[in-house]
């Protein structure tokens, strides 16, 4: 039984969170996120790096790498959808740590594998630990920055996946002439598990966790006091944000995502990111082929390529202070459009280059920032009871339409589609990325109309 909220003392830990400046908690906290994101790039990119000396070593046509390539991707999904919804149950900090040593260990096994088979289960295995990471890094950032900042912030601390995918590069280069293509996975593998030992002392759990779980008062009492030393909060009652307590408190996080309240919301969000990794990953994949097909030299291919990634970094930046400023999902679902838009144009304009480059870091700017704000998108969209599961099954049915792009362009390649037909057709996905988010700001104005019980949940005392 949950003890009565004395109002002479009670603290909304979501106003508190609002009113605090960015402190050494919150940079502490944000490089400690900002490198568990990191790992996932660097881990993300490695197989690619290490392809052609495995190819080499081994003696393995190429074609045969394909289940080694695509097993992190899948161990990813069915982690995010398997492991994240104990996060919600038994708390962030100990599934994020817990969850970043295992990718740590399992990377430097990987390293030790003999065959292709046995390859592919370790690269599956550590896909598990990947899936269960990004999504509680990102609902535990988005549950301690201060509202006016928190769609800067978050996308600011998603540039570390590109940021690891760069640095893999960098360091595959170096390593691997010297010490092997091993090398590469143990640096992947030794690195996670510096950072979970990291992680047990300095990250904070969840204070919207513990107090929507009932956890003692001077815990969360303690944990607030990091964030503002001058505050005196002994003997203060704790409430957090959550509507229906009584409902979310005894169903399960998955059973939430698709009740009544939230069902027509997570299929939207769902809809758009599967449509925005579907483009995303299409053009990641096949750029350069299909700048290449256009007449452009291999350099100007590759260089063309790299500046929509160039352009995606200022529109991850961008697409977050616009967040603070506006209807999130206004600003996404705007980017969405514009996406559409300019890969239109984009089509008609190849036989130009210096216009088709600048169409190009504008579709950079557009698709990354959409993609990017996705997550705090669904963690600002889900109660704290089930956030963790709500943005891990969306980042999980992304992966779905990534692997759909990838495939989708190898198919229409086939089909001898040109470059202008391509981009003509990645518009209407686009489009109905934006349209899944009118609707699911619809749900959500709706529900916030006809909820009745607001009744806070409350921290109380062991």
């Amino acid at each position: 039984m949950r003890e009565p909220i004395d109002r002479a003392c009670t603290v909304d830990v979501q106003e508190f969170i609002d009113g605090q400046r960015f402190s050494v908690f919150h940079c502490v906290l944000f490089v400690l996120c900002f490198l568990i994101v990191a790992l996932d790039g660097f881990d993300t990119g490695a197989m690619g790096f290490i392809a052609p000396s495995l190819v080499q070593d081994w003696k393995v046509p190429r074609e045969s790498l394909g289940p080694v390539l695509s097993a992190a991707l899948v161990g990813v999904g069915i982690g995010a959808l398997l492991v994240s919804p104990f996060a919600d149950k038994i708390g962030r900090k100990a599934v994020l740590a817990a969850s970043v040593f295992f990718f740590g260990a399992l990377s430097c096994a990987t390293a030790f594998s003999n065959s292709m088979d046995a390859l592919t289960a370790m690269r599956f295995l550590t896909g598990l630990g990947l899936g269960a990471a990004v999504p509680n890094a990102v609902t535990l950032m988005s549950e301690y920055v201060p509202a006016r900042i928190r769609g800067f912030v978050v996308n600011a601390m998603f540039m570390g996946f590109a940021a690891g995918i760069a640095l893999g590069g960098v360091l595959s280069a170096w390593l691997i002439p010297v010490f092997g293509w091993k090398s590469v996975l143990l640096t992947g593998g030794v690195a996670p598990l510096v950072l979970a030992a990291m992680l047990i002392p300095l990250l904070p759990e969840s204070v919207k966790f513990m107090v929507a779980n009932g956890r003692p008062r001077e815990r969360v009492a303690r944990i607030l006091q990091r964030l503002a030393p001058q505050a005196r909060l002994n003997g203060c009652a704790f409430i957090c944000e959550a509507k229906n307590p009584v409902d979310t408190a005894r169903t399960s996080p998955v059973l939430q995502l698709l009740s009544k309240r939230y069902l027509l919301g997570t299929m939207m969000l769902w809809l758009s990111y599967f449509m925005c990794l579907t483009v995303f990953y299409l053009l990641t994949n096949w750029l350069p082929t299909l700048f290449k097909a256009s007449g452009f030299t291999l350099h100007g291919s590759a260089m063309t390529s790299s500046l929509f990634h160039v352009g995606g970094c200022v529109g991850i930046l961008l697409a977050g202070w616009l967040m603070d400023r506006f209807s999130a999902i206004r600003v996404v679902a705007f980017f969405y459009v514009l996406t559409a838009a300019i890969v239109f144009v984009t089509g008609r304009n190849v036989a130009h280059d210096a216009w088709l480059t600048a169409l190009i870091v504008v579709t950079g700017v557009a698709l990354s920032g959409a993609a990017a704000s996705m997550a705090p998108l669904a963690a600002e969209f889900y109660p704290t009871t089930s956030r963790v599961t709500g943005v891990a099954w969306m980042l999980a049915i992304g992966r779905v339409g990534a692997v759909v792009g990838a495939f989708g362009g190898a198919i229409l390649m086939g089909l001898s589609w040109q470059f202008a037909s391509i981009f003509s057709l990645l518009a209407v996905p686009s489009l109905v990325a934006a349209f899944a988010l009118v609707v699911m700001a619809r749900s959500a104005a709706h529900n916030e109309r006809t909820s009745t019980d607001t009744a806070p949940v409350v921290a109380t005392r062991s």
